[in-house]
């Protein structure tokens, strides 16, 4: 059976901002691990996009929206974020616990490390300087649920077949699972005539500067163990993405708003009264 990467609440802290719902089975969020904020969604021509600040470092947060196990396999830039790998959903990910969220915040380099995940230009992100630069700019989730145990169908057709006893429960602690269903095994933002002249008048357009990508940074302890998974299905049960830029891209994108400049008439505008102008 092949392997996949799963976290669990007790080993990624959680913070105290609610999730942002961009899924329905699992919600997915990008946070800014300089500030804590998690980042506002902003939409667009049917895309969901964020702004990143250049030089941060983030996360990708997944909570579990529902009462069993899910397999999320993690694209950023369009590299799968556990194995290295272009992205394909049948490929390795991390699974989730019921109602678990948990923080992706680097690329899985083993079992204990990750290089973190930071905004940086699009010629230095990890995706380019492999060699794949087209897909920089979008972090996605394709999302699998659990299949059921054999006992559990065969109860649903007889009860007068009695399920097998419990086993122990998993122990509490991250885990690396096994996908099934053909993934593959991997370890894993002067004057008053002037000023009246501007009034109600547009910000100049802002230049789109150059594009972010996600840099494969400093290296960071963030340990998993494997477990198993089986998919329920051998495509995902949803796919979820999540485009970025920097704000001024965005903007400039017409993504964001751009903010209007106005001009408010001030009592004193200057500290004295000056001479009149001559006549002429």
């Amino acid at each position: 059976m092949r392997h996949l990467l799963c976290t669990t609440l007790l080993a990624l802290a959680t913070t105290a901002a609610l999730p942002v719902h961009a899924g329905n089975l699992v919600d997915m969020s990008v946070v800014d691990r300089d500030t804590g904020a998690t980042l506002p969604i902003h939409f667009k021509g049917g895309q969901m996009y964020v702004a990143g600040t250049p030089g941060h470092r983030y996360s990708v947060r997944l909570s579990n929206r529902s009462g069993g196990r899910v397999l999320a396999v993690l694209s950023v830039d369009g590299v799968n974020a556990t194995t290295g790998e272009t992205a394909d959903t049948n490929q390795g990910g991390y699974v989730l616990q019921p109602w678990q969220s948990a923080e992706v915040a680097g690329w899985r380099k083993s079992l204990d490390e990750i290089a973190q995940f930071n905004f940086t230009s699009l010629p230095d992100s990890y995706a380019a300087r492999t060699g794949r630069p087209a897909n920089v700019g979008v972090i996605g989730v394709a999302v699998f649920a659990e299949r059921a145990p054999l006992w559990r169908q065969k109860q649903e057709i007889s009860d007068a077949m009695p399920p097998p006893a419990p086993s122990l429960p998993a122990p509490n602690v991250r885990e690396q699972a096994a996908s099934g269903a053909g993934a593959r095994t991997e370890a894993q933002s002067p004057a008053a005539g002037d000023a009246m002249a501007r009034m109600a008048q547009p910000a100049p357009a802002a230049k789109a500067a150059e594009r972010l990508g996600t840099g494969h940074g400093a290296r960071e302890y963030d340990r998993v163990n494997r477990t198993t998974f089986e998919r329920a299905t051998t495509s995902p049960a949803e796919v979820i993405s999540i485009r970025y830029d920097s704000h001024d891209n965005l903007v400039a994108q017409g993504i964001i708003a751009r903010p209007i400049a106005r001009y408010a008439p001030q009592p004193f505008p200057n500290g004295f009264v000056p001479d009149p102008p001559a006549y002429r």
